[in-house]
């Protein structure tokens, strides 16, 4: 048979190319939520802070540098996101904590960019205008998701390499070492 000649099913199956395109799903993913997690404490956990101990920078132009990081940054959030939700949703129902983890990530991102950055954002223009805005938890709340979305974040990527090993070959496959 031509057809058998030319294909051998014993050197690549149906099988071996699902588990070799559910492989690089697992990995983009886990290098997606480490990625979205070292950025993530760059921004909020490092950088931010840091700009107000800065003793010749003004309040007032401290808050606009973190209105326009956090609101570039929401943007990129919302990419890594929906790239993890995307690479959850195949084979969901075997797998549902995968897609928890990045459904909640993507709460998290909706709440904080829908809701919480524009109440946020109004105080930074009050401020920078001269008032005083009474106190709020919103600030309070907003850096509480960010310690959430950090422990999320970790979690998924265990989650998806712990998944590795479900598939035969995990990390130490071919297409797993670029062979």
């Amino acid at each position: 048979d031509l057809r058998a000649a030319n294909y051998p099913l014993t050197e690549f199956s149906i099988s071996d190319t699902l588990f070799a395109q559910n492989r690089k799903n697992l990995m983009a993913a886990a290098a997606i939520a480490l990625v979205w997690l070292g950025m993530l404490i760059g921004v909020s956990f490092l950088a931010t802070p840091v700009k107000f101990v800065v003793t010749d920078l003004s309040l007032a132009v401290a808050l606009q540098v973190g209105q326009a990081t956090f609101g570039l940054f929401t943007k990129v959030e919302w990419l890594f996101a929906g790239a993890l939700l995307a690479l959850s949703l195949p084979r969901w129902r075997r797998r549902a904590l995968r897609l928890a983890f990045s459904a909640g990530l993507g709460i998290i991102v909706v709440l904080q960019g829908v809701w919480l950055l524009p109440v946020l954002d109004a105080r930074v223009a009050a401020i920078v205008a001269g008032e005083m805005p009474p106190p709020s938890a919103h600030h309070a709340l907003y850096a509480g998701l960010e310690g959430l979305k950090a422990a999320m974040l970790f979690g998924a990527a265990v989650v998806f390499l712990r998944a590795l090993r479900e598939i035969p070959g995990g990390l130490n496959a071919p297409a797993a070492r670029g062979a």
